[in-house]
């Protein structure tokens, strides 16, 4: 039975339709003069990329199972980027191993590869930072957020730029990056209301209690003031030239706390001048000696 079984297989290796199709795959096509690859290495190559769009298709969908749907979008071009740097690296790795002389590819394609990322590096990392903000979720559309010394209220998220509006209704376009180069300060990430505070000083000899009673009553008078939690005064130091005071309290919009803050100083000054309290000017002593 099992020389029977080698005479079929011999049979059918010395058939035509087996040579022709042994020679058709092992036809080779010549790439320059360097680079020579067969038919049978191109069909390996097919199934290896086809593999890998599987791959990558459920890699897609385990990393995004957590981001919202409305990011999934823009974290879709994030994936056609890296798809296709996995592409690329899956077929040089795939023509080496089939024996094709991948060095030079390289070699013709490295001075191209070396500009083109110089090019695109703060591009790649603008790219990254948009996709770290999108998973971890630090920063939200609507929040209000400080960095490099700017606030504004964040208006769209892409992955390579934020879009934010500051008070003055003029529109900051933040370069993704900076996430990673500076500080944030996220003023809305534990809630819309924020402490704020005002600071000022009077003159020595001042009745501090006095004073103490002005700056609760100038708070309290705003509407913008929360009553929960209540103001508070906080008595900061002896200055070179003033008793220094800081009255802090609640707003609900500190993205527009300029103007309760505003409106708060001018009530300070109408009643410490009411009062007979003074703001002093900068002092200094100064000692003339003769000799």
């Amino acid at each position: 039975m099992a020389q029977d079984l080698s005479e079929i297989e011999d049979k059918i290796t010395e058939s035509g339709a087996w040579q022709t199709l042994s020679d058709f795959l092992g036809l080779h096509i010549n790439i320059g003069k360097d680079i020579s690859i067969s038919i049978f290495d191109i069909l390996i190559i097919i199934t290896v990329i086809f593999v890998t769009t599987i791959a990558l298709r459920i890699v897609l969908k385990i990393m995004t199972r957590k981001v919202p749907e409305e990011n999934k979008g823009k974290f879709g071009v994030v994936y056609g980027y890296f798809r296709w740097l996995v592409y690329i690296i899956i077929l040089l790795i795939t023509l080496n191993s089939v024996g094709v002389n991948v060095t030079a590819v390289f070699a013709a394609s490295a001075a191209l590869l070396i500009g083109i990322g110089l090019a695109l590096q703060t591009l790649f990392q603008d790219i990254i930072s948009g996709v770290f903000i999108l998973i971890d979720q630090s920063v939200h559309v609507g929040d209000i957020i400080e960095i490099d010394g700017k606030v504004g209220r964040v208006d769209e998220i892409k992955l390579r730029t934020t879009r934010a509006v500051t008070i003055d209704n003029k529109v900051l376009i933040i370069p993704n990056h900076l996430y990673l180069e500076n500080s944030l300060y996220n003023w809305t990430q534990n809630g819309t209301t924020t402490r704020e505070n005002v600071e000022v000083g009077v003159a020595y000899g001042s009745d501090v209690q006095l004073v103490k009673k002005l700056l609760l009553q100038a708070a309290n008078a705003n509407k913008s003031v929360l009553s929960d939690p209540e103001p508070g005064v906080v008595f900061t130091n002896f200055g070179d030239s003033s008793l220094d005071f800081k009255v802090s309290f609640t707003l609900a919009d500190s993205f527009k706390a300029q103007f309760p803050k505003s409106e708060i100083r001018f009530e300070i000054d109408r009643l410490f001048r009411e009062h007979n309290v003074s703001i002093p000017f900068p002092q200094r002593d100064i000692h003339i000696i003769q000799k």
